[in-house]
């Protein structure tokens, strides 16, 4: 059975979240809370397999609490809320603390309809259920505790193009490897998330504020630079064009590929056919299997590929997919994929 303790401000969304959850066989709602410090002292009694959280609520707010849970007692977490629509900063925050899924309560705080989301909830929560949050936030742990490594020297012309691509989990992962990269790196980076519109601008925003290099949402037209990185817009292709003899960024809404808009494999694709050999590409956590695709060209033209090793991920899809077709160089748990990179960049 999957233990659940359900947390929410209102007793009306209390129950009737435990009533959808309650609808499944796999699943046992054992307790509730309706404040963030209950939440804390009932995660601690219970230790449940899985939390449905709030944001709004008196007291500690649910992202508060969700921050103590994740550092303490790492649990699986998903928030349900009328707070943590697509693309906002709640939404956004809550993922870069650990959750593992958002559900946006479809009319509001109490939303009488919540029904129409029964399945979406019950298969997040199984989702959850198999997430192994103590190991990724004990990654996370071992990044903060250590020492940025002394800038080294290194040309300033562009000689490698990093593509990193991720799904679900992907802005903690990525968020881990970008403090690696010193701001004269002689690489510039790609980097794919599937995300929604109007995220991606203030997820490049936060990375931005936790890496020496420069990130930015990508534009049409971006001159690619080194010691840059661009992080492709949501339901848009970042592609790798050329403007005379300099490589810049191209954006388009062409059909989806792998039912998703950007995709990983269309950025690697383009990136080989401008930079071939020296193309490094980067698998992260994720559901489904775009990039797999993309790491087998790279690797076909000589180019370097790397996977996130399933220990660290938080969904295994990605890397396992481009695993098993054998397009992989190395597979690297994700504490030591920033120096797996920069190996291969100064090489």
């Amino acid at each position: 059975m999957i233990r659940v303790l359900v947390v929410d401000n209102s007793a009306f969304m209390r129950r009737r979240i435990s009533d959808i959850l309650n609808t499944d066989k796999e699943i046992e709602v054992i307790d509730y809370a309706k404040t963030g410090s209950e939440a804390i002292k009932k995660v601690v009694q219970l230790k449940p397999d899985v939390i449905t959280l709030d944001i709004d609520m008196p007291d500690i707010d649910g992202l508060t609490a969700l921050q103590y849970i994740m550092s303490e007692i790492p649990t699986p977490v998903i928030i349900i809320s009328a707070y943590a629509a697509p693309g906002s900063t709640n939404a956004l925050k809550a993922v870069e603390l650990g959750a593992v899924d958002i559900v946006s309560k479809p009319e509001g705080e109490i939303s009488y309809n919540i029904d129409v989301l029964e399945k979406d909830i019950l298969n997040k929560v199984k989702r959850a259920s198999k997430v192994n949050v103590k190991q990724a936030q004990d990654v996370m742990n071992r990044l903060m505790m250590r020492r940025p490594a002394e800038s080294e020297k290194v040309a300033a012309s562009l000689k490698h193009l990093v593509v990193i691509g991720a799904s679900t989990g992907g802005p903690r992962a990525i968020k881990e490897v970008l403090p690696y990269f010193s701001a004269d790196v002689s690489a510039s980076f790609l980097l794919v998330q599937h995300m929604p519109p109007d995220f991606t601008k203030s997820m490049a925003e936060r990375l931005n504020w936790s890496t020496k290099i420069e990130i930015k949402e990508a534009e049409h037209g971006d001159v690619i630079k080194p010691g840059c990185g661009y992080l492709a817009p949501g339901n848009y292709h970042m592609v790798v064009g050329r403007n005379k003899d300099e490589a810049i960024i191209c954006l388009h809404q062409g059909p989806k590929v792998s039912c998703v808009r950007p995709s990983i494999t269309v950025t690697m694709n383009s990136a080989v056919e401008f930079f071939g050999n020296r193309v490094i590409g980067v698998l992260l956590t994720g559901m489904g299997s775009d990039g797999a695709e993309g790491l087998k060209n790279i690797k076909k033209a000589g180019g370097v590929t790397l996977a996130e090793d399933e220990s660290t991920c938080v969904v295994y899809g990605m890397p396992r997919a481009a695993i098993e077709a054998n397009v992989v160089d190395k597979v690297v748990p994700l504490f030591h994929m920033g120096i797996e990179i920069m190996k291969y960049i100064r090489e």
